[in-house]
């Protein structure tokens, strides 16, 4: 293979390793794994320094620019689809059934899912409203299971950063 194009496809590594690791640090920062974000920012800066001595001393090709925007874009996209695959923390899903007797809550408590249940009502009546907490790697299964019992329900996720206390204190 030619040694411009190995070139370049070293550039394209050397970025799409940087920038997923990158993307991968800032997400521990936010969940508050910082142990985790540091030791992860040493490998991270030397990536990125053994990238930008590269580039910096081969400027006079665009195809080297062009591959440290292309591993860019990847690096970023790579991240997140690592990130997700992850699943770092937990989520809150709050699910509102529009019946009073359905068996969800227990089957959710059955499978390992603290919930918090409570009368609601609706536009067309009383509902059953719940707040659920998962561990978010099991944020799938949690959607199978609530699709299985009441498909017509309403759910939304939100990411809590902190917690304590609770059905899943002991369990983290």
């Amino acid at each position: 293979m030619n040694q411009a194009i190995l070139f370049v496809l070293l550039i394209m590594v050397i970025n799409i390793t940087f920038v997923s690791l990158t993307t991968v640090r800032f997400i521990l920062v936010i969940k508050g794994l910082t142990a985790y974000a540091s030791l992860l920012s040493m490998v991270e800066v030397f990536v990125y320094i053994s990238g930008l001595t590269i580039i910096l001393n081969n400027l006079n090709s665009y195809w080297n620019i062009a591959a440290y925007c292309i591993g860019y874009g990847i690096g970023v996209f790579l991240g997140s689809k690592i990130e997700e695959k992850l699943a770092l923390g937990y989520l809150t899903a709050q699910v509102i059934i529009d019946t009073l007797d359905d068996p969800l809550t227990e089957v959710l408590r059955e499978r390992g899912f603290g919930v918090t249940s409570w009368l609601g009502e609706g536009r067309d009546g009383k509902r059953t409203v719940m707040l659920v907490l998962a561990k978010r790697n099991r944020q799938q299964e949690l959607m199978e299971i609530i699709d299985q019992s009441c498909p017509s329900s309403f759910v939304f996720f939100q990411e809590p950063k902190n917690f304590r206390g609770g059905f899943l204190a002991g369990r983290r």
